[in-house]
């Protein structure tokens, strides 16, 4: 009698997590009890902004940023914070009276308030940023209200990486008016600079961001930039350094020549001078 072996079936192949769980997507950095904790894009963009934060007309010891730093700005309720993607003060020093960095930015015990805020656009976050949301009863004040009424920004700044939408508003009578772009950009005379949307790569990331120009419209370099643009005018003087000292030498070969013909024709070049 023939014996055939037992058939015993086979289950699926476990399919990859990738296709089985939550894709980071599913499970954003937003925390639902404290929404716009900081992802890839929160951490790149403010560091873009920071380096390249110059104003012209104001001495750099005096020019201080920041990103992801509590903000305190009600000294009836000294526990109240907002706390910016970035933001911007003139007129303030690096360290804190001069001697240490800064924990948190407490308003009633620095000289000035920021001069500009840059809030990055969250799904979490989006109704408060733009001050689209409704005020809620015994809670602190929203972000807008904080920027325009008690803190009184002179420009708060709204961008989407989603959208690449840049809005800025600018503080007008006590509330905040929409500012149009100028050549895509919003200017800032008081810092002589200009913020706008800029195509390329910063950190090896190819997108658009937002950063800092001159009112004229130039970059602002950041470190790494000024670094590449120094080793190619090096490069370039260097280039031209020797294409200057083959002229001379071709320059001299030809007068030598030009004086042996002469020579060959009984003129004496040195009685010509």
């Amino acid at each position: 009698m023939t014996t055939f072996p037992k058939y015993i079936p086979q289950s699926d192949p476990p399919r990859p997590p990738w296709e089985t769980l939550p894709t980071m997507y599913d499970l954003p950095s937003d925390n639902p009890e404290e929404p716009g904790l900081p992802d890839d894009f929160h951490f790149l963009q403010p560091l873009l902004l920071y380096l390249t934060f110059q104003p012209i007309n104001w001495n750099p010891e005096l020019v201080y940023s920041a990103a992801d730093l509590n903000l305190y700005y009600d000294l009836q309720h000294p526990l109240w914070y907002k706390r910016p993607d970035w933001f911007g003060v003139v007129g303030v020093k690096k360290l804190y009276k001069g001697e240490d960095l800064r924990l948190s930015y407490v308003t009633w015990q620095e000289p000035a308030n920021p001069f500009v805020i840059v809030e990055l656009l969250s799904p979490g976050t989006e109704a408060e940023d733009l001050g689209t949301s409704e005020k809620a009863e015994d809670k602190p004040p929203s972000k807008w209200e904080v920027y325009e009424k008690i803190l009184r920004i002179p420009y708060y700044i709204v961008f989407s990486r989603y959208t690449n939408e840049l809005q800025a508003f600018g503080l007008v009578g006590g509330h905040y008016e929409p500012i149009n772009l100028t050549n895509g950009r919003i200017l800032m005379p008081e810092l002589s600079l200009s913020l706008g949307v800029w195509q390329g790569a910063f950190r090896d990331i190819e997108r658009l961001w937002l950063r800092w120009f001159t009112l004229e419209g130039e970059l602002i370099p950041e470190p790494t930039e000024e670094v590449s643009a120094a080793n190619e005018r090096a490069i370039i003087a260097e280039q031209e350094a020797r294409n200057a000292k083959q002229e001379a030498e071709q320059a001299r070969r030809k007068a030598e020549q030009l004086a042996e013909r002469l020579r060959q024709l009984g003129v004496n070049p040195d009685e010509l001078i």
